[in-house]
């Protein structure tokens, strides 16, 4: 595997890659993920034996179009394949640290410039996975249908066929019913998006500049980037800082960011298991709520 592999960025570099080190480094849990040295080049090599081809595809792709803005750096993407039963993804390789507080300041910024980046319709011009799970980015001019349709209606009806149903889908279907309360006076714009923005996805370079990977790509509401940062801890209050000087939130967004991160609890428990389940209807609770309250 690892020759053809190493043929293949051979041809598309133009230059000399033959194997001198194949190391596994940490790479998520969906992925296995290997440092390559060829040539006396590093690269970052992603490996998976059960996904097919357009997944790192639709990866590569979208990491490029985040790359041509030149508001946040992502690694650039060298080329991707079918091997031996597995389809892999190369980048190039960046020894990683931990992101730093000045390195959040910056991504604050910088991802409040990405977010200016807009197109009239919601959606991409190509599905992708949000993980291993399919992401259907199907064009719309309406934010809330493609929300129900493509992202919360989509993973309710894939919990549905993984058994779970009973309250999960009535409280569900229920929000789905209501969710327009929470766009009262609130029109959101079709942002460029990471779209799996969570601790996991950024770090920092050797020289403190902020880094993400892993996106998962497409045109959407912005709050659901800043939404997706909140949920597992928080990129501390210096990053929201810098991204509200540059790009202010409406007022609102303090309950549809649960409405947002209802999206990845439900891929968390379809993915992961009923672990999730609790979390999932308890943010369901909470923006049903909300939304009588209001």
């Amino acid at each position: 595997m690892w020759s053809t592999i190493a043929q293949h960025i051979a041809e598309v570099t133009e230059t000399s890659c033959a194997v001198q080190l194949v190391k596994p480094v940490a790479g998520g849990c969906i992925n296995s993920a290997y440092r390559l040295k060829g040539g006396n080049k590093d690269y970052f090599v992603k490996v998976n034996a059960s996904a097919g081809p357009a997944m790192f595809e639709a990866e590569a792709v979208g990491l490029q179009e985040l790359s041509d803005t030149n508001t946040v750096k992502v690694p650039r993407p060298i080329c991707w394949g079918q091997v031996k039963g597995s389809v892999y993804l190369v980048l190039e390789y960046w020894p990683l640290k931990p992101i730093t507080a000045e390195g959040l300041v910056s991504l604050g910024g910088q991802l409040a410039a990405l977010h200016r980046i807009a197109q009239p319709h919601f959606g991409w011009h190509r599905n992708n996975t949000i993980g291993a799970t399919p992401q259907y980015n199907t064009p719309s001019q309406n934010w809330l249908e493609f929300w129900r349709q493509h992202r919360l209606g989509f993973q309710l009806q894939l919990a549905a066929t993984k058994g779970y149903g009973g309250a999960l889908q009535r409280k569900g279907e229920r929000l789905m019913a209501q969710a327009g309360a929470l766009f009262v006076g609130y029109t959101p714009t079709a942002c460029l998006l990471h779209g799996d923005l969570w601790g996991g996805n950024v770090a920092s370079n050797t020289a403190g500049d902020p880094l993400m990977f892993d996106p998962a790509t497409y045109y959407g509401d912005r709050e659901t980037d800043i939404a997706m940062t909140e949920l597992f801890g928080g990129f501390g209050p210096d990053f929201y800082t810098a991204y509200h000087a540059v790009y202010p939130l409406p007022d609102g967004y303090q309950v549809r960011r649960i409405f947002y991160n209802l999206y990845h609890i439900l891929n968390h428990l379809n993915l992961f298991g009923g672990s999730y389940l609790a979390q999932a209807e308890r943010l369901m609770e909470q923006v049903l709520l909300a939304i009588r309250r209001h």
